[in-house]
C-alpha cells in the first residue's frame, strides 16, 4: 500500500466519522420540540406573568406573557426551570408531551394578625433544617440542594443552583440573579419583622403595614447594622413617615384581569 492509498484512506475515515456526527445532530435536532405551556400559582390556581422559563441544556429562556402562557424547545430529558420572584422555583424534566405547565410555590403567606410563640429560627437555621427535607433529583443524576421550600420560609443553594445549570451563559446568572435576590428578601424579613416594630413604635394594622413597606431597609444594611442602629433607624423613619405618611408610597397597580384555571 502506497503512502497515497494510506492518505485516501485516513480521508476516508474522517469523512466517515464526520458524515457519523452529523447523522447523530441531526436526529438529535429532529427530536426537538416546540410546545406550549403556562405558569400558574400552586395555592389560588391564578396564571403568573413575568415568569423565566429556562432549559439548562441548551441555555435557552423566555418570559412567559400577560396569560401566563409560553413556548419553548426542548428535548426529551431536558431539565427545565420556573422562577418568579416571591415563589419557589419549580423545575420540571421535559418527556416529550404537548404541553407543561409549572405550578409555583409563594414563599410566603401574610397574614393580618400573626402571634408568635417561642423563638424564630434564623434563617442559618431555617436552610439547614429544609436542606434535609427537600431535594431535586435530576435524571442526570445530580442531587444537589436547589431551592428548598419549608413551612417558615425558603432555604437556597446557590452554588448548587450554578453547578446544577453547567452554564455560565447570561441566561444561568440571571436565573441565579432571581433566586439570591429572593433569598435576600428573607433575611431582611428576618429582622425587619411586624411584631417587632411593633413592639418599638406601638402601631398596627394598615399604619404598621404601610410604615413597613415604604421604609423597608436595605439588605446591605441589615446585615451591618447592630441592634441599636435598628432601632433607631426605625425610630428616625417613623418620625419621617408620621410628618408625611405618603411621602414614599407607591401607587396602587391596576387590577389584572386573570383567567381562571378549570379544576
Amino acid at each position: 500500500m502506497t503512502s497515497s492509498d494510506v492518505v485516501v484512506l485516513q480521508i476516508m475515515k474522517l469523512t466517515g466519522l464526520y458524515i457519523f456526527f452529523l447523522m447523530l445532530s441531526c436526529s438529535a435536532m429532529a427530536q426537538e420540540k416546540t410546545f406550549p405551556g403556562f405558569v400558574m400559582d400552586k395555592n389560588t390556581h391564578q396564571r403568573l406573568a413575568k415568569v423565566y422559563i429556562y432549559n439548562s441544556r441548551t441555555d435557552a429562556a423566555v418570559y412567559n406573557n400577560n396569560k401566563g402562557e409560553f413556548t419553548l424547545k426542548a428535548l426529551p430529558g431536558d431539565t427545565l426551570f420556573a422562577a418568579l420572584q416571591g415563589y419557589a422555583v419549580d423545575t420540571i424534566v421535559y418527556k416529550g408531551q404537548n404541553a407543561v405547565y409549572f405550578q409555583l410555590n409563594p414563599l410566603f403567606i401574610r397574614l393580618k394578625e400573626v402571634k408568635i410563640i417561642g423563638s424564630m429560627p434564623n434563617p442559618k437555621e431555617q436552610h439547614e433544617k429544609t436542606l434535609k427535607e427537600y431535594k431535586y433529583a435530576l435524571d442526570r443524576g445530580s442531587s444537589k440542594d436547589l431551592l428548598n421550600l419549608g413551612g417558615g420560609g425558603v432555604g437556597l443553594g446557590i452554588d448548587a443552583i450554578y453547578n446544577l445549570l453547567s452554564r455560565k451563559g447570561a441566561n444561568a446568572r440571571r436565573l441565579q440573579a432571581i433566586l439570591e435576590k429572593d433569598y435576600k428578601e428573607q433575611i431582611i424579613d428576618f429582622r425587619f419583622r411586624p411584631e417587632f416594630v411593633h413592639r418599638m413604635l406601638g402601631i398596627s394594622d394598615f399604619e404598621l403595614t404601610d410604615f413597613m413597606q415604604q421604609y423597608r431597609p436595605t439588605y446591605e444594611f441589615v446585615l451591618a447594622a447592630s441592634d441599636y442602629a435598628f432601632i433607631v433607624f426605625i425610630k428616625n423613619n417613623y418620625k419621617a413617615y408620621k410628618r408625611n405618611p405618603a411621602a414614599l408610597r407607591l401607587k396602587p397597580l391596576p387590577q389584572p384581569v386573570i383567567e381562571q384555571i378549570a379544576p
